[in-house]
């Protein structure tokens, strides 16, 4: 199980404006918050892994690794749809608008979008099938 993903922003307020309605939208908490960081989950369980947003401890630079994404799993398209929206209306990038992905899998539903300070992030539906 992971126990949680932290993505690193040059603005911790601007982050915000992106993630707190975000993470409002799909239910999740915020379960710790202080000048330098924010952690998303479910604050009474602690085996629901955290998102945490925030600077880097080593006191550098925020970046982007290539490749990296978190992908968040849902079960209805409708979802994935508001998701997007949600995350391109407040400051949010598109990488991939909603829609179905034949390539990876009959039934794959995807969104992709970027964070203000370029964190790709997925929301999905896996086939059932």
């Amino acid at each position: 199980m992971i126990a949680y993903t932290m993505v690193g922003t040059r603005d911790l307020e601007k982050a915000l404006t992106f993630y707190d309605p975000l993470f409002a939208e799909m239910g999740w908490d915020v379960c710790w918050k202080d000048e330098a960081c924010v952690s998303y989950g479910k604050e009474t369980d602690l085996d629901f892994p955290r998102f945490i947003v925030g600077y880097p401890f080593d006191g550098q630079e925020a970046g982007v690794g290539n490749g990296t994404m978190t992908a968040f799993q849902f079960a209805r398209p409708e979802q994935v749809d508001t998701l997007y929206r949600v995350a391109i209306d407040h400051g949010g990038s598109d990488e991939g608008a909603p829609g179905y992905r034949p390539q990876y899998a009959e039934g794959f539903y995807a969104a992709y979008v970027r964070d203000c300070d370029g964190n790709k992030l997925a929301f999905v539906i896996y086939p059932r099938e």
